[in-house]
């Protein structure tokens, strides 16, 4: 260990958690309360906005006698107008979380062996420097790349840019949300934003096809939600699964998993052959209609039966009632779409038929999102990049508009076209969020250098050279949030406590590591305070007074073609195109076709997963307000089909995939809610990080289990519900 002292050496185990104090003493919980703000007494409220997912809705944190007491929304913020979901509310376990990270850590093994040597930030930064220095020298600035979820990133961004690599990628592309962006782009020349642009309060008829609202817990969507359904809109839910959505639903198709573009082409081929579209919008804004409506001629209800399993009157009655209500009829984009490989054209194929409804730019479909206009920062421009990205050389995936992940990741396996030696990785767990674990494992063994910062020891810090331990979102600042939404605001993120132990906010530490790289002019502010004045005294704004509000709020603006917002396109027609020229010059299908995905073995079931309510990802196992709610996940098994196999709800079983890994313990819930071929869990359980003393082993891994994926080849999206399991028991 040579200059770090063995006294501060730290050996991670099944009995000693997180960064210790001297000797390796395990804290205890009550060790980490805060202290409280000195001759604080009474109740005090700070406004901020939340960090537990990517809405991030306006909260109030409240502080009893200068401790963290409880957060609830905002109620001048448009994303929670006042009320926030079960894990914006449990938020205050993230800062009370005896788990948590709490130092510095320095790696002293070989990586994964979780073994660790605590050092002061100022080391951890000379190490980090000089690795990347090295580099630099020897392959490039370009050969090192970020992994960045949600807005606590910009920073870390705004440093690696700074230091001269373009290969920045989020997760939430390629994993998530990526092929409804590319198909609607592709139709009407721009994605659906995030938070997403639709208007479901004023919806007459919402079509969900796969969204899980109410688990999937998207703030102002699941409140939109409950509207629509308080004012007697028509819920249509095509789902395998009988989600909580689909309890709601006048129409409930459990479809056979994968052919969901069967169902959009035959409800299609029904709204066109009946002439039940809205011509006169069609007329006016389409580009390509009859091209299109002669692909779907095939398309009927009855060719659609076999494979949807939907009977054909059902698909002519579903199809008539989106007509029926036209254009106030939203067909749901979803967000977590990789599901079988070919879902850009599936997304494509829920855009065309929003077309057909004339629900794009009208009220109860899709509306265009307002901002306000808060200037950049005036930093010196970035140098110019060598090298082009690494993640989609020659432009592989046409259609991909933001960095494929995995293609990061296979340039760092392959050093095609250019060694990737270093990652940083913020915020986003790797290890589960990309599919097949061990092809990250593979790339993370060929680098040389990999930093981690979360608040949270997940299992890619497990593989990390260096882990930095970030302040919970109540403790520190983050970057405005300049919302495009329904109206325009900006909202501030600011610290309602400190920090419990040597945690440091995100923008601190890029601003501290670009100093020890020699790039102290990207940061000419002193503080992020002078950063946020600057910024808002060039919009006419106050810094004082968004401290003090959390919010301010700009003019409303039209956001509906009938108030007066202009019908442009950015295609390459100007028009929605039905029939993509720019997909057929390129060798796909300009319109949608149906592929049959592949089946499993026979006896094993299609995987799906999803969402819980009352968890984010596998970032909130550890919380223990949250984890109070729901500690594991389950396995959801038709009852006939648990039956068949001698289970029953309450018996914990193993799961098989078609390679042969076998997961961790999980419990069986035996249900008629689901389709007897498919199997569902919920993501983000089964934590095999020693780290996460409470959540470690705790249900099971979905990530595990997916180690096949389908890339969609037109964007480069990782579809992952082509995995088979079977059940196996629990002392396989």
């Amino acid at each position: 260990m040579n200059a770090l002292s063995r006294r501060r050496f730290l050996k991670i185990t099944g009995t000693t958690v997180g960064a210790a104090a001297a000797g390796g003493a395990a804290l205890k919980a009550s060790q980490i309360l805060t202290q409280p703000r000195s001759g604080s007494k009474g109740i005090q409220k700070i406004p901020t906005y939340c960090d537990i997912c990517f809405w991030k809705c306006g909260a109030i944190a409240y502080l009893k006698d200068g401790r963290l007491w409880k957060v609830e929304g905002n109620p001048e913020d448009p994303l929670s107008r006042g009320r926030l979901c079960p894990r914006g509310t449990g938020g205050v376990g993230a800062h009370y979380d005896p788990d948590r990270l709490k130092a510095p850590l320095l790696r002293m093994t070989k990586r994964g062996n979780e073994e660790w040597v605590e050092v002061t930030w100022d080391q951890a930064f000379d190490y980090i420097a000089d690795r990347m220095q090295k580099i630099k020298k020897k392959y490039g600035p370009e050969s090192v790349a970020l992994f960045s979820h949600g807005i606590g990133g910009n920073f870390f961004k705004h440093t690696l840019k700074a230091f001269g690599t373009p290969n920045i990628a989020a997760p939430s592309f390629a994993q998530c949300r990526g092929p409804r962006d590319a198909g609607f782009r592709l139709t009407f020349g721009e994605d659906v934003s995030s938070p997403e642009r639709t208007d479901i309060k004023n919806a007459e008829c919402l079509v969900l096809i796969g969204s899980h609202l109410g688990e999937n817990m998207h703030n102002s969507q699941v409140q939109e939600f409950a509207q629509a359904v308080e004012n007697g809109a028509t819920i249509i839910v095509v789902d395998p699964r009988f989600s909580i959505a689909a309890s709601k639903a006048k129409y409930y198709l459990p479809i056979k998993p994968g052919t969901d573009l069967a169902l959009i082409l035959a409800w299609m081929n029904v709204i066109v052959k009946e002439g039940l579209y809205d011509q006169e919008y069609v007329q006016k804004y389409g580009f390509g209609f009859e091209q299109f409506a002669t692909s779907i001629t095939e398309y009927t209800p009855e060719w659609a039966y076999p494979e949807t399993g939907i009977q054909p009157e059902i698909i002519r009655k579903t199809a008539r009632e989106m007509a029926r209500y036209k254009p106030a009829t939203l067909v749901h984009p979803g967000r977590h779409v990789t599901w079988y490989g070919d879902d850009t054209q599936r997304s494509r194929a829920i855009a065309l038929l929003n077309a057909l409804l004339g629900s794009w730019g009208r009220k109860g479909g899709f509306y265009y999102p307002v901002g306000m206009d808060v200037p950049s920062y005036p930093y010196p421009a970035y140098p110019k990049t060598v090298k082009e990205k690494v993640d989609n050389p020659a432009k592989k995936y046409p259609f991909a508009h933001e960095a494929i992940t995995t293609g990061i990741r296979e340039a760092t396996i392959t050093e095609q076209p250019y060694p990737i030696k270093g990652w940083f990785v913020y915020a986003t767990n790797l290890i589960q969020a990309l599919p097949n674990e061990q092809e990250t494992i593979k790339a993370i063994q060929n680098l040389d250098l990999m930093v981690v910062i979360d608040v949270i020891p997940s299992e890619i810090a497990g593989w990390a050279d260096v882990v930095l331990p970030e302040s919970v979102y109540l403790e520190r600042y983050d970057d405005l949030n300049v919302e495009w939404f329904r109206e325009p605001f900006v909202a501030l993120r600011q610290p309602a406590v400190e920090s419990p132990n040597d945690q440091k906010p995100n923008w601190w530490m890029a601003k501290k590591l670009a100093e020890k790289l020699g790039l102290g002019q990207y940061y000419p502010w002193n503080d992020i305070e002078e950063y946020f004045d600057v910024r808002l005294k060039s919009a006419g704004l106050s810094l004082s007074e968004l401290k003090k509000k959390g919010i301010i709020k700009g003019a409303q603006q039209p956001i509906y073609f009938d108030e007066g917002i202009p019908a442009d396109f950015s295609t390459p027609s100007g028009k929605i195109e039905f029939y993509s020229v720019q997909l057929a010059k390129a060798g796909f299908d300009p319109v949608p076709k149906y592929k049959r995905p592949a089946g499993g073995p026979p006896g094993y079931f299609r995987l799906l997963f999803g969402r819980a309510p009352v968890h984010s990802f596998g970032r909130t196992q550890s919380n223990r307000i949250l984890s109070d709610m729901m500690d594991e996940n389950e396995i959801w098994v038709n009852k006939k089909a648990a039956t068949r196999l001698g289970v029953k709800s309450g018996d914990y079983v193993r799961l098989k995939n078609q390679d042969g890994v076998v997961s961790n313990k999980i419990k069986v819930k035996a249900t008629e809610r689901i389709r007897p071929d498919c199997v569902y869990m919920v993501h983000g359980f089964g934590h095999t990080s020693k780290m996460l003393k409470h959540a470690y082993m705790k249900g099971a891994s979905d990530s595990q289990l997916i180690t096949r994926y389908e890339t969609d080849p037109l964007m480069g999206g990782t579809g992952m519900n082509v995995n088979f399991v079977t059940i196996v028991w629990e002392e396989a």
